[in-house]
């Protein structure tokens, strides 16, 4: 059985390239695979445009700006209900701005689909229980897991982040 992307376009600020949505599920299944997680697997990501990201990152982080990634993880102790329809772990939902996204590409000087990419990567890893605000330890490690599997993605980072970007 094979694991579900479901994709959802709820923005209008930004055109979304063709293929984004085949990165997106390639970049889901590389953390799976890098992770060597256990049987299928359901994420649900939406695409949002700044607006949107302001307020869910107020009502949920009680952070009064907009961000790129937000992760809502379904787990609790590592166990994930199932999706009794198609039998996989419901891992949770990934909200990307893709305002911020084209931004972030434009600063970082690389592409909207390697951004988008890294963004789902990162935000994957925090489903499957990564906290990188929990210590700078984890951190490090964390960054190592998403530049190893965007190297196995052929997206391998052309700038330096600050820890304030991770």
């Amino acid at each position: 059985m094979s694991n579900k992307v479901l994709i959802t376009n709820e923005q209008n600020a930004v055109k979304v390239p063709s293929g984004l949505r085949i990165l997106i599920r390639r970049s889901c299944n590389a953390v799976l695979e890098y992770e060597n997680f256990d049987g299928p697997a359901e994420i649900s990501v939406t695409f949002v445009d700044n607006a949107r990201i302001h307020e869910l990152n107020k009502q949920y982080r009680d952070k009064d700006a907009p961000t790129d990634v937000l992760s809502f993880p379904m787990a609790e102790n590592g166990e994930y209900d199932i999706d009794e329809d198609n039998g996989c772990k419901i891992l949770g939902d990934i909200v990307i701005s893709m305002e911020r996204a084209m931004e972030q590409a434009e600063l970082y000087g690389h592409s909207l689909q390697r951004e988008v990419a890294y963004l789902t990567v990162h935000s994957m890893l925090h489903l499957l229980g990564y906290d990188h605000e929990s210590s700078g330890l984890e951190a490090v490690h964390m960054r190592e897991k998403e530049e190893a599997v965007l190297m196995q993605l052929g997206l391998p980072r052309t700038v330096s982040y600050t820890n304030d970007e991770v």
